[in-house]
């Protein structure tokens, strides 16, 4: 199965087993995710599926103005990209002989990434919804997040750096790094040398994560152990390669 499921982390909690045995599990909103465009080797230059998750209008713009729906808030390109608009660029290039792609006809998504498929049969078509019985049989899933932002940290935090002692002449420095490379000779810092900077808020990717439980009916996937990301982060989801 080439194709994963975008999501949600929710947070994480923990199981109890039948023999009683304690398992921490990061719980996982996993879909529904809708098809929303196919790539195409003569097309595009590889083959790939675009899915979109969490529609771009929030639960309560839905309930303050249901028959607004708000559509403001999805720009003119990304309404575009889910559902027919008919403009005079539409118009023209039909009129050229270039006819415009299926759309998927859903709301704006807000989440979207694609799925290399290069070749294999994934069995999807524009429009067509996944949800979680998409993983039904796999045992072991690779999580793919964005991690926390800890912004501008020192070599202590990041790099775990055990730091200066607190005695003989070391004053005022202890959280410091200390000596960062030879003297005359580079004459210069290596590349690739730990220092401080900015520390998170980087792809992270999970890998050969357990599934514990799926639930079909809420689209919710337990996995065992941590997943990177702060609780209601966006996820990718996909089998563990």
């Amino acid at each position: 199965m080439s194709v994963g499921l975008l999501g949600r982390k929710i947070g994480m909690t923990t199981v109890i087993t039948e023999d009683g045995t304690a398992v921490p599990v990061t719980v996982l909103e996993v879909g529904p995710c809708t098809v929303l465009q196919l790539r195409t080797l003569e097309r595009d230059g590889y083959e790939a599926v675009q899915l979109g998750f969490a529609d771009k209008l929030s639960r309560k713009d839905v309930e303050r103005a249901p028959e607004k729906r708000l559509r403001s808030r999805a720009s003119r390109s990304e309404r575009g990209q889910v559902v027919l608009l008919n403009s005079k660029r539409q118009k023209r290039r039909k009129e050229g002989g270039l006819e415009a792609g299926p759309r998927a006809n859903c709301e704006p998504q807000q989440f979207i990434r694609e799925f290399r498929t290069d070749g294999e049969e994934h069995g999807c078509e524009v429009g067509k919804v996944l949800q979680a019985d998409v993983f039904e049989g796999v045992k072991r899933v690779d999580v793919v997040g964005t991690s926390k932002g800890r912004g501008t940290a020192g070599v202590m935090k990041r790099h775990n750096y055990s730091g200066q002692r607190a005695t003989h002449g070391v004053k005022k420095v202890h959280r410091h790094a200390g000596g960062i490379g030879q003297g005359t000779d580079p004459s210069r810092v290596w590349k690739g040398k730990r220092m401080a900077g900015q520390y998170g808020n980087a792809r992270s990717t999970m890998r050969n994560l357990l599934v514990h439980k799926i639930d079909k009916d809420s689209n919710m996937l337990l996995v065992r152990g941590a997943v990177p990301g702060a609780n209601g982060g966006f996820v990718i989801i996909r089998k563990a390669t």
